[in-house]
């Protein structure tokens, strides 16, 4: 069996009920890398799927040593399992992707040549993808809320798809972020990163365990993971109606001056004074929230029910 010190190469593919893909995705990868003579291997972590997905990996295990499995103890979501399999990794370079085929196996080749010739980051930016109205709609209006108010600038149509470094993985995972934005994170490290354009094919077998809510439920995670900064938005409503507030003191000074009424003006003033204190301590305790969260990180990312094909100096 490889050592995990001899590995250059791990592909993590995260899974939920992919009973028809597991298969066919490893065989693809296996496909793609081989003939690169690299050392490799696969890492599927399943968020405890109720088909057969875990079975038909188990065996995949038996078949191939190069096969390996993290089962968990239930679901933990989108953003924690991936990337807990993505810290499991041990090789050199660590390859993310899905394992409904949407995420092109074809790419591997070249984000493994890329990290040969010295990129630390490469990822996967897909050019189109149907979807609907309602989703295109939170997809622009999340990517518009990253940009203005973002720590770091996100990838748009990038969904972290693609080959991370081993230094970019180590820098990410000293990070203890308890709910890991990772194609935010990736940015954050400042590594050199590059880009590369496919279209984004149709789901090739099975159902997507996506929907509506799902998906925001993703987004709103991953602005809140990315973004602290919408904690202090509460703060620049505070200046801007204190701003009006004055305003309307100088119009109640104007009013009474010219001897028109100023009741209007000062009931207006004092309302806006009002929401400006309100928003002020929102703000404040925003960002008192923040800090807090900033000093408090140390959750286990998942809970493993059991590892299949993983050797003891694996780590």
């Amino acid at each position: 069996m490889t050592k995990s010190a001899d590995i250059d190469v791990s592909v993590v593919i995260p899974c939920y009920n992919e009973e028809m893909n597991a298969g066919p995705i490893a065989e693809a990868v296996i496909a793609q890398l081989e003939p690169l003579g690299v050392s490799f291997d696969i890492i599927f972590i399943d968020n405890h799927s109720t088909d057969n997905t875990v079975a038909i990996i188990k065996a995949m295990c038996l078949r191939d040593p190069r096969i390996r499995l993290i089962a968990n103890t239930r679901n933990f979501g989108q953003m924690r399992s991936p990337t807990h399999g993505i810290y499991a990794a041990r090789g050199r370079a660590v390859i993310g992707m899905c394992a409904d085929f949407q995420d092109s196996p074809e790419l591997l080749p070249h984000f493994v040549r890329r990290w040969q010739e010295g990129v630390d980051i490469v990822l996967g930016v897909r050019e189109r993808e149907k979807s609907g109205l309602m989703l295109s709609v939170i997809r622009a209006l999340s990517y518009w809320l990253a940009k203005n108010f973002g720590d770091f600038q996100t990838i748009p149509n990038a969904t972290g798809f693609g080959l991370y470094s081993r230094r970019v993985v180590d820098a990410i995972r000293a990070l203890n972020e308890p709910e890991p934005f990772y194609r935010g994170l990736l940015v954050e490290t400042g590594f050199p990163l590059e880009t590369i354009n496919y279209v984004r094919p149709p789901r090739v077998r099975g159902k997507s365990k996506n929907n509506f809510f799902t998906l925001l439920d993703f987004a709103i995670a991953g602005l809140t993971g990315s973004s602290k900064r919408l904690l202090r938005a509460p703060l620049y409503l505070s200046v801007l109606g204190a701003v009006v507030s004055l305003l309307m003191l100088v119009g109640a000074g104007i009013a009474f001056f010219t001897g028109r009424p100023i009741a209007g003006w000062l009931i207006g003033m004092v309302l806006q004074a009002q929401f400006a204190l309100i928003f002020g301590f929102m703000g404040l305790m925003g960002d008192h929230i923040r800090q807090i969260s900033e000093r408090t990180r140390g959750t286990p990312l998942v809970l493993e029910r059991e590892r299949v094909n993983f050797p003891e100096d694996y780590g």
